[in-house]
């Protein structure tokens, strides 16, 4: 179970665009699918497609208000990841 996680969240950090919309999620808490539009200079069509993988893979977790989608880090997989990651070292 942890190598599927593991394997699912290095792909999703895997992208120059995941990467900086998780780094941006570390230093705000949040942002909407509007906020990582302007962060990246994506279409709204490629923002979904990113937020997707990224909650796929378990470390985003969203919610849906209105036409706005609020994404925030899940802490607990963040941690489940750098725990993997400590391992190696």
């Amino acid at each position: 179970m942890e190598n599927r996680f593991v394997e699912k969240a290095t792909g999703a950090i895997s992208d120059k665009y995941r990467l900086a919309i998780l780094l941006e999620l570390s230093r705000k808490g949040s942002l909407t699918s509007t906020d990582v539009q302007e962060l990246t200079g994506l279409s709204q069509p490629c923002v979904s497609h990113h937020v997707k993988l990224l909650t796929d893979s378990g470390l985003v977790d969203s919610k849906k208000e209105g036409r706005n989608v609020h994404l925030s880090l899940n802490k607990t997989c963040i941690q489940q990841l750098s725990d993997f990651i400590e391992k190696l070292t």
